[in-house]
C-alpha cells in the first residue's frame, strides 16, 4: 500500500468514524458478533481484529480446533473493513456518516483463503490490509495469527466499492 509523501501528514480518523466502523462490524453485521470478532485497530494502512476462542467455534471436537469457516467469516470482515479504512481515508473531506453509509455499497466478489496450521489456541489475532483501491473494485490481503503470534491462515479478496 502506497504511504503518503514525507510532506503529507498521516490520516487520522475521527471518533466517529472509527467508533461508527467499529459499530456497523461488530454488533451490525450479526454474524461477526457471533463469532465474537472485535476490532483493536482502524488505520488507512490497515486494520486489526481478535476473536476469543469459545466452545461453539470449535470445528473440531477431538483436537479442539477453530471450525474453518470463523477462520474465513473473520479474514472477510477484515478484508471488508480495511476497505472501509481505505476509503474512509480517501473521502475525507466528507463528513463521518457519509463516509460510513458507503459500507452499503460493500461486497465480497472473491476470497481465497490458505489454511497453515491448526487453529487451537485461547484467542486469535486477525489483521487486513488493501493492496489497492480503485474507484470499483479493491484488492486486499490478511492473516489470521494464533495467540503464540503463528501464522495459522492467510486469505485475500477482491470486494466491489461502487
Amino acid at each position: 500500500m502506497s504511504r503518503p509523501p514525507v510532506d503529507q501528514a498521516p490520516v487520522v480518523f475521527e471518533p466517529e468514524f472509527a467508533d461508527g466502523l467499529c459499530q456497523l462490524f461488530e454488533q451490525q453485521v450479526v454474524f461477526n458478533r457471533v463469532i465474537g470478532l472485535k476490532l483493536l485497530n482502524i488505520a488507512p494502512e490497515g486494520v486489526q481484529g481478535r476473536i476469543e476462542m469459545r466452545e461453539e467455534l470449535i470445528g473440531h471436537f477431538g483436537h479442539r480446533r477453530i471450525h474453518g469457516g470463523v477462520i474465513s467469516a473473520g479474514l472477510d470482515a477484515m478484508g471488508g473493513i480495511a476497505v472501509m479504512a481505505a476509503i474512509g481515508a480517501r473521502h475525507m473531506d466528507e463528513p463521518p456518516r457519509e463516509r460510513l453509509q458507503r459500507f452499503g455499497k460493500l461486497g465480497t466478489i472473491d476470497l481465497r483463503i490458505d489454511y497453515l496450521r491448526p487453529g487451537i489456541g485461547t484467542h486469535f489475532l486477525l489483521s487486513g490490509e488493501v493492496m489497492r483501491l480503485g474507484s470499483r473494485v479493491a484488492s486486499t490481503r490478511m492473516a489470521f495469527h494464533g495467540a503464540d503470534g503463528k501464522l495459522l491462515a492467510t486469505g485475500s479478496a477482491a470486494y466491489i466499492v461502487s
